[in-house]
C-alpha cells in the first residue's frame, strides 16, 4: 500500500465523517437534511450512470433488497443525531458494525475468527461499555448507545446483501450507483409527499448540503472500492475505519460538543476493535 493510497483512504474517511457531520448541525432539521444527502447522491448517480457499465441480472434481487436497510440508515441517523452528539453516536454504530458483519458471515458462511478477530471483539465491547459509561438502564448515553447498535444491525445487514450483490454485479460501481439511485429516490419521493415544505425549504436555501454531502457520500465509498484494486481488501477496509476518529474530532472542534475522557478512549477502542476485525 503506497503513501498515495493511504491518504485516499484517510480522505475518504474524512469525507465519510464530514457528511454525517452537517447531518448533525444544530441549526437544521437532521430528517430533512438526511434525506436531502440521499438525494443528493441518486441525482449524482443518475449522472453517471450512462459511464459505467450495468450491472449483471444475478445482482438485481440483491440491490433491491439492500435498498430496505440503506432507507432505514439514512432514517434512523437522522434520529439518533436529532437527540444525541456525533461523537457518541458516530463511533458506536460505525465501530460495532464490523463486528455484526462477522458475526453474520460466521452463520452464513462458516468463517471464524483469528485471535485479532477476537482481540477486536473485546476492544468493541469495552469500547461501547465506556462510551455508555456504564449506565445504560435510563441514562441518555444508554439510548444512544442501543440506537446506534441498532443502526450497526441496519450497515450490517447492507454490507452482507451488498457484498453477495456486487461479487454477482460485473460492475463494482454501476452497482454501486444504483443502490445510492434507488436508495435516494425512495427517499426523496416519501418525502416530497410526507414533507414537501421542508424538503422545497431546504432545497431553495440550502441546497448545497445534498449537492456537498451526496458528493461526499459517492466520493467516499468510490475511493474505498478503487483502493481495494490496488490494495488488499483487508487494509484498506481496516484503514477507512479512522473515519471514527475523525469523526470525533469533528465533533469536537467544529460542532463543539463535549469531549470526555471516556468519549475519546471508547473512540479509540472502538477503532483499534474495527480494525483488529477487518484484519483478522
Amino acid at each position: 500500500m503506497t503513501n498515495g493510497i493511504v491518504a485516499a483512504i484517510l480522505f475518504a474517511a474524512l469525507l465519510h465523517a464530514g457528511w454525517n457531520a452537517l447531518i448533525k448541525r444544530r441549526d437544521q432539521d437532521s430528517l430533512t437534511a438526511s434525506i436531502g444527502i440521499a438525494a443528493g447522491a441518486a441525482l449524482i448517480s443518475f449522472c453517471l450512470l450512462p459511464f459505467v457499465p450495468a450491472p449483471a441480472p444475478a445482482s438485481w434481487p440483491f440491490l433491491a433488497a439492500s435498498t430496505v436497510p440503506q432507507i432505514a440508515y439514512y432514517l434512523l441517523i437522522a434520529r439518533v443525531y436529532r437527540d444525541s452528539d456525533l461523537g457518541l453516536a458516530y463511533p458506536v454504530m460505525r465501530g460495532t458494525a464490523p463486528l455484526f458483519v462477522t458475526a453474520a458471515n460466521a452463520a452464513l458462511f462458516g468463517e471464524s475468527l483469528s485471535p485479532s478477530g477476537l482481540a477486536g471483539v473485546g476492544c468493541i465491547c469495552g469500547g461501547v461499555l465506556l462510551i455508555a459509561g456504564g449506565r445504560f438502564k435510563g441514562s441518555d448515553a444508554g439510548k444512544t448507545v442501543l440506537t446506534a447498535l441498532g443502526i450497526a444491525l441496519v450497515i450490517a445487514a447492507y454490507t452482507v446483501l451488498d457484498g453477495a450483490g456486487v461479487r454477482r454485479s460485473g460492475s463494482a460501481a454501476g452497482y454501486t450507483l444504483w443502490v445510492f439511485l434507488l436508495t435516494g429516490a425512495a427517499l426523496f419521493g416519501w418525502a416530497m409527499f410526507r414533507r414537501r415544505p421542508q424538503m422545497l425549504q431546504s432545497v431553495g436555501t440550502e441546497f448545497w448540503i445534498p449537492l456537498g454531502g451526496g458528493g461526499a457520500s459517492l466520493l467516499s465509498y468510490g475511493i474505498a472500492l478503487w483502493a481495494m484494486t490496488k490494495a488488499p481488501v483487508a487494509a484498506v477496509a481496516a484503514l477507512r475505519e479512522t473515519s471514527i476518529l475523525f469523526a470525533v474530532l469533528i465533533s469536537m472542534i467544529l460542532l463543539r460538543e463535549k469531549a470526555s475522557w471516556n468519549r475519546i478512549a471508547a473512540a479509540m477502542l472502538l477503532t483499534a476493535g474495527a480494525v483488529a476485525i477487518r484484519l483478522s
